[in-house]
């Protein structure tokens, strides 16, 4: 049977095809009949499905992270398209291709990691370099890196996805660098390079993302920030001599990375490259998102995306514009300028000619 990706999938469709259950349940309607709410993804997307005739014998069938054949008519809701289910069943791992499931970096991993070796290798301050090589030495929590994503809704959600975070703020952070480094040295880049790699260095142990993406217990139960203040500073017990204030001002980045206590920030950022940090971290998750969402919907008829749940407004895709090549905009600058330099020729002649007769 042909995979058939969320992707692909057109209002009015009947189709019949595999998907991976992100998860589950059983809800009760107005009228007191139970109906089953299943969201279903592939490496192309996701779609909530609805079974709505016998919900409590098909949820028996699968649980949450199995792969399901599923069979039914796609609908319009609020919107969005949804999957009325006729019929559910689990299937084995070894009927599919895993491949298929999984969101995945347009980037290789080990060109990633590659990258963020020469990173590292950038670094001057001898202990923060030391710190960084224990880090991409560390053969498990490097490879945990390579594919772990940075969230399980928000922003670049896909395997590789942490990592393709990390270098993309490298590479902002260097031209922050540049910017303001021109004239004095304000900012300490091997401090705010060092702070882009680590700041989310603990969602590598809180997601869980072998099949669908989720939480750990360990993720649940401290969060990205305090699993990776702990791993950080068992890294930094093993280095002898490590400054104190140098190890406070690491943890410090990555407690305050948030920005708000709002947003679950322990600490809100006090320091340049705190502060820094924690601008390019929302910049770049808030692009990714937008960018994701935009490309999830570039078959719509208008200029719009539906609804951002998170922004909380439509996002207006057109920031693109195109000209007809006979618009001819450098003529038409070229004109006016003509004119303008007509008129202004023209009012100095007559403001003379004006002077002229007030001297008569």
């Amino acid at each position: 049977m042909k995979k058939i990706y969320a992707e692909e999938i057109k209002e009015n469709e009947n189709i019949e095809t595999t998907f991976l259950v992100k998860d589950k349940k059983l809800a009760v309607g107005k009228t007191g009949k139970p109906y089953l709410v299943v969201h279903l993804m592939d490496k192309t997307g996701d779609i909530e499905g609805r079974e709505w005739n016998d919900a409590e014998r098909f949820s028996t069938f699968f649980k949450a992270d199995d792969f399901v054949k599923v069979k039914g008519v796609v609908v319009s809701y609020m919107g969005k398209l949804q999957l009325k289910i006729s019929n559910i069943k689990r299937v084995d791992d070894s009927e599919v291709n895993r491949e298929d499931f999984s969101p995945v970096s347009k980037r290789s991993f080990d060109e990633m990691f590659s990258e963020l070796k020469g990173i590292v290798d950038s670094i001057e301050d001898k202990y923060l370099f030391k710190l960084m090589l224990s880090i991409i030495n560390d053969k498990s929590l490097s490879e945990s890196l390579k594919h772990a994503p940075a969230a399980k809704a928000m922003h670049h959600v896909y395997l590789g996805g942490l990592l393709e975070h990390i270098l993309s703020l490298c590479r902002l952070i260097d031209n922050v660098c540049d910017h303001y480094n021109s004239d004095k040295k304000i900012v300490n880049r091997d401090l705010l390079i060092t702070g882009a790699i680590l700041h989310d260095i603990g969602k590598t142990k809180e997601l869980s993302y072998s099949r669908s993406f989720g939480y750990t217990d360990e993720g649940r139960l401290l969060g990205h920030i305090t699993i990776g203040v702990e791993m950080v500073e068992e890294k930094i017990r093993k280095i002898n001599g490590f400054p104190q204030q140098l190890s406070m001002l690491v943890k410090h980045m990555i407690l305050s990375h948030h920005g708000q206590y709002d947003y679950g920030s322990p600490k809100r950022p006090k320091t340049m490259e705190a502060t820094i940090l924690s601008y390019l971290d929302d910049l770049d998750a808030k692009v990714n998102s937008i960018e994701a969402f935009i490309e999830k919907e570039r078959n719509s008829e208008t200029n719009w995306t539906s609804y951002h749940r998170l922004f909380e407004r439509n996002i207006y895709t057109e920031n693109f514009l195109e000209y007809e090549e006979n618009d001819a905009k450098e003529p038409e600058k070229s004109n006016n300028a003509e004119k303008e330099e007509n008129r202004e020729k023209s009012e100095l002649s007559h403001g003379r000619t004006m002077t002229l007769f007030e001297n008569l």
